[in-house]
């Protein structure tokens, strides 16, 4: 992908939120699942969870995070996500390009550390396909200069009229096997309809409530997978929100219920 060019003044942070899922060397069964099986829980306690009941593979994270200190990689947080086996680890800000220079540099450490407690770790976003189970993205943030300055807030909002202008060309850069977990369920919006909401996991894109409180910020696009290539995606969303596009307006979906 090419630098930036003639959008550097914008100063376009993208920060990266990498999910994965663990596996014990059977490939076949997630961290803290029954062999065979599935939990006798539904996915809910797991998400951000403390406890060996709740939390599987916390032990690999942290020692993931240290080793990305170490590396100089701006990783930024952990958690454990929705469903049990699968963690979240978070890349930025970063500046344009770097974001992806320093995403691929962190999942090859990843994989390091999951070889020396010999567990497989998988970036498919949907690796358990039967049940209600969560699958696994790379969400996408980002910010320009003037999203970060005062009335940003429709910056943005322009930023994603031209996303859904551009809907079927970032699906189809967007990562393998997403139509397995873009479906509308399981926090998702459906890849065959473009939506966005303020606080909501069940659009494509989502503008937090901070954002929207202060406005100005930064937008958060939900659609790319966990096995997304972080080049395109931070290249062809620059490209999309840069580009000279009479997209027309959105409406925005309701805020999701807490």
């Amino acid at each position: 992908m090419e630098s930036f060019g003639p959008n550097e003044d914008e100063e376009i942070w993208f920060g990266l939120e990498q999910e994965f899922t663990l596996f014990n060397m059977d490939k076949k069964t997630p961290l803290g699942w029954p062999e065979g099986g599935m939990p006798n829980r539904p996915q809910g306690p797991y998400y951000c969870s403390v406890g060996p009941e709740n939390s599987f593979g916390r032990v690999i994270t942290d020692c993931m995070y240290r080793a990305c200190l170490y590396a100089g990689i701006t990783i930024s947080g952990t958690n454990g996500e929705v469903m049990p086996g699968q963690q979240e680890y978070q890349v930025g800000p970063c500046v344009g390009i770097d974001a992806g220079d320093q995403l691929m540099m962190s999942r090859y450490i990843l994989q390091r550390v999951c070889e020396d407690f010999q567990v497989y770790c998988t970036l498919h976003p949907k690796p358990i396909v039967e049940g209600d189970w969560n699958g696994a993205g790379m969400h996408t943030n980002v910010s320009t200069k003037k999203m970060r300055e005062e009335g940003g807030i429709e910056v943005i909002k322009k930023a994603i009229y031209k996303l859904g202008a551009k809907h079927e060309e970032h699906i189809a850069v967007y990562g393998e096997g997403n139509e397995l977990r873009l479906t509308g369920a399981f926090e998702t919006a459906s890849m065959d309809k473009f939506c966005y909401g303020v606080a909501n996991r069940g659009a494509s894109i989502r503008i937090g409530r901070d954002t929207e409180a202060e406005g100005k910020g930064y937008f958060e696009d939900r659609r790319p997978s966990s096995n997304a290539d972080p080049y395109v995606v931070t290249g062809k969303i620059m490209e999309t929100i840069m580009a000279d596009i009479n997209a027309p307006e959105i409406k925005p979906m309701d805020k999701e219920q807490a």
